[in-house]
């Protein structure tokens, strides 16, 4: 069972459909992992997504799930270090001891270059982070994790993973009724993230 956000390794340039461009068969001869996305795929496959050099460069793809060789959590990068010297980087060190008692893990380009040891994150980065919660978070929780994490020294992006797909913390910690929670199926605007209906 993968989930999104778990880098596998193991997608080759074969099995990349013919419209691919070249970079991302670039990428995939490399040996660079891909990122598994939200999103439904045939039975045997698992949706994933390729990563170029680029910000833009972003390809949607599918991946024999019998050819993963390798597969990192973001739960495994949380105690990962590098020697580059970067906000974002610093952020994760800043926040280790705030998030040291939750179900958290690293993903976005700062988990891709901890698992990989390919550089992606640049002096602009923002740190993506992710936490498991199970059961519901209060509002005012939200708020307050919030306020702990705009004191990092770069921008967080924290979704929630509730059992019905993600919500961004920011989001959830706002004023909004309504909160747009993604899942495979897509997004939706939801009152509760906790909850199967809309």
């Amino acid at each position: 069972m993968v989930n999104a956000h778990d880098l596998l390794w193991g997608m080759t340039p074969a099995h990349a459909p013919a419209d691919a461009p070249a970079w991302v068969l670039e990428a995939l001869a490399a040996g660079h992992p891909v990122v598994v996305r939200r999103a439904v795929a045939s039975p045997g496959q698992v949706a994933v997504g390729v990563r170029g050099r680029l910000r833009e460069q972003r390809f949607a793809a599918v991946m024999p799930m019998a050819a993963v060789q390798r597969r990192v959590v973001p739960e495994d990068l949380r105690g990962a270090i590098s020697s580059r010297d970067l906000p974002a980087l610093q952020a994760l060190a800043q926040l280790r001891p705030v998030l040291a008692k939750k179900n958290w893990g690293v993903t976005g380009s700062a988990g891709f270059e901890l698992a990989s040891g390919i550089d992606a994150l640049h002096a602009k980065s923002d740190l993506d982070l992710i936490l498991r919660t199970p059961e519901r978070l209060d509002r005012g929780d939200a708020e307050d994790l919030l306020a702990i994490l705009d004191t990092a020294v770069c921008a967080v992006d924290l979704q929630l993973q509730t059992p019905f797909g993600a919500v961004a913390l920011r989001e959830w910690a706002g004023g909004s009724r309504r909160v747009l929670l993604k899942n495979a199926g897509g997004a939706q605007l939801v009152i509760d993230p906790w909850q199967a209906v809309a």
